[in-house]
């Protein structure tokens, strides 16, 4: 199972979001740091749930964090995130 599979899966769980894009964009870091061969090293993930209706922007990307928080200790090197309630 890819990093972005893995997240997809966590996020849907937690959050049962309306929009969930993941879009690896890691080719555009070559050369960068955190850049890994094979990429799955920087994510932007667009999220739109009903949970984060009340949250402030620091806690709707708390959130976040926290769900994906292993794959983030494990390979993901950065993290772009577009977050919002319905």
């Amino acid at each position: 199972m890819t990093y972005a599979e893995r997240m997809r899966e966590k996020l849907e769980t937690a959050f049962s979001p309306v929009e969930l894009e993941i879009i690896d964009e890691s080719e555009s870091h070559r050369g960068h740091g955190g850049y890994r061969e094979g990429g799955e090293t920087h994510f932007k993930i667009v999220i739109r749930a009903a949970a984060f209706n009340g949250m402030n922007r620091v806690a709707q990307q708390r959130a976040v964090m926290a769900a994906v928080k292993q794959e983030l200790d494990e390979r993901v090197h950065a993290l772009a995130l577009v977050v919002s309630g319905v």
